[in-house]
């Protein structure tokens, strides 16, 4: 784990009353655990366990709070994520053991993937990409986990959603 981060998470995890676990996604995930060289200052997260300390940890460690002031670095709670709907059953552990009262879990690399298919922005396509070459990401397995867990509850455009999806497997599965 880089230093930074390193440093950060110990002293959240001091600052925890209780053991919390913090479900994981976006670009931090994408770089400490999938090595992906993207840089970030946050670390985005969907779910905190138990609900309750949600609160506590954003402001032990939100934006804007001291250890962000201090680390440069900050957790951000995500408020809408498109995300497969069995997500939780796939969560890999990150820094398992190194810290006291602190369990930071990852989206699987296919979970990964499909929480950035609504945006799809830039960065969004860049960081699927190098998914797709890096862990490899399986095409199949990919499209059977958005028909059958993310497109049912999927809010929006479906066909685009779709299409941008059918684009990706094109463009990054060669």
């Amino acid at each position: 784990m880089p230093a930074p981060w390193r440093a950060f998470l110990a002293d959240v995890d001091r600052g925890l009353i209780q053991p919390v676990e913090i479900h994981c996604l976006g670009g931090f995930v994408a770089a400490f655990y999938y090595d992906l060289p993207r840089p970030t200052n946050d670390l985005d997260y969907i779910e905190v366990v138990p609900h309750e300390a949600t609160a506590m940890l954003q402001q032990l460690a939100g934006q804007g709070s001291a250890l962000a002031a201090k680390h440069r670095l900050h957790f951000q709670h995500v408020g809408v994520a498109s995300l497969p709907d069995s997500y939780a059953e796939r969560l890999v552990a990150l820094a398992d053991g190194v810290f006291r009262r602190l369990q930071l879990s990852a989206l699987d690399p296919h979970d990964l993937a499909l929480s950035k298919l609504v945006r799809n922005s830039p960065i969004d396509r860049e960081d699927v990409a190098q998914l797709a070459r890096g862990v490899p990401l399986d095409p199949a397995l990919l499209r059977a986990r958005y028909e059958r867990e993310l497109r049912p509850i999927l809010i929006g455009d479906q066909e685009r959603t779709d299409r941008t999806l059918r684009l990706w497997i094109e463009a990054y599965f060669r």
